[in-house]
């Protein structure tokens, strides 16, 4: 069974630019880079992951591809590209050489403007991604989900999944606006679910494998086996644990699947979505 880790970071710490590390999230403040990640991907029989964009720019996009580029475990890329600029074709046509580079996000879940996805500007971009087969990866917190079902009945061809299940409040066990919102999302079959991150979202030093039941209930049952897939969210899971934990909260709760959907989530599903080779 090929295991793949769908979500995961890298990055040289930036004071300045890497600000959203606030000092509750010091053990994160430092580099993290191939050489400390693939002895955990070994440790745990992952055989390979997809590196996700945590900066807004061309130069992250480049800094990933490079990466991956220069290890074979890096199976896939998730860049970022400007969405709203003129030029969008362009670029997009330019990234297109890169064979790992499967698909763009934008970080919307921190935007003023809680509807940006629905800007004339922003969906012109995501409509550029198709003819170049390019996925798009949905990073929001819950009070996005309204706006976000409305984005994806736009773009039927697409795909697109949601990334660390939309960050619903697990740490004070809101979940009924949140389920009801998954599962209206979970009704367009082109919309996939990241079962990612989730750990960051409870309470960090005193959460309980039984804390997360309920909202995997909701993502399993809605997306079903086959658009869901395991991403640790590494090295952003460190502040509640750490990878082992991240993995023990889905392998606990997968342990009742069939073997064939143990297989699709744990690799399977990301190596479909994101075609992986």
């Amino acid at each position: 069974m090929t295991k793949i880790d769908s979500h995961q970071h890298f990055w040289k710490f930036d004071r300045v630019r890497d600000s959203w590390i606030d000092d509750s999230m010091s053990v994160i403040r430092r580099d993290f880079m191939p050489a400390d990640l693939e002895p955990i991907l070994k440790k745990f029989g992952i055989d390979g992951c997809v590196a996700v964009q945590a900066d807004q720019s061309e130069a992250e996009t480049e800094f990933l591809l490079d990466i991956a580029e220069a290890n074979d475990f890096v199976k896939g890329v998730v860049g970022w590209v400007d969405l709203r600029g003129d030029n969008v074709g362009k670029r997009l046509e330019y990234f297109s050489k890169f064979n790992k580079l499967k698909g763009f996000r934008h970080v919307l879940q921190g935007e003023a403007d809680r509807a940006l996805m629905l800007n004339p500007q922003f969906t012109n971009g995501i409509r550029a991604l198709k003819p170049f087969d390019f996925t798009y990866d949905i990073l929001i917190f819950p009070d996005q989900l309204g706006y976000t079902h409305q984005f994806v009945k736009t773009f039927g061809g697409h795909r697109f999944v949601i990334d660390h299940i939309a960050k619903p409040d697990i740490k004070n066990k809101n979940i009924e606006r949140w389920a009801k919102s998954m599962k209206a999302i979970a009704r367009h079959e082109n919309v996939w679910c990241k079962v990612s991150g989730m750990i960051t979202e409870a309470d960090w030093q005193n959460w309980l494998l039984g804390d997360f039941e309920p909202y995997l209930d909701v993502v399993f049952e809605a997306f079903g086996p086959k658009r869901v897939m395991f991403g640790s969210d590494w090295p952003v899971c460190n502040v509640a644990g750490g990878y082992q934990q991240m993995l023990s909260v889905v392998k606990n709760y997968t342990s009742k699947l069939s073997k064939d959907e143990q297989a699709r989530f744990l690799g399977l599903n990301a190596i479909e979505f994101y075609k992986l080779n």
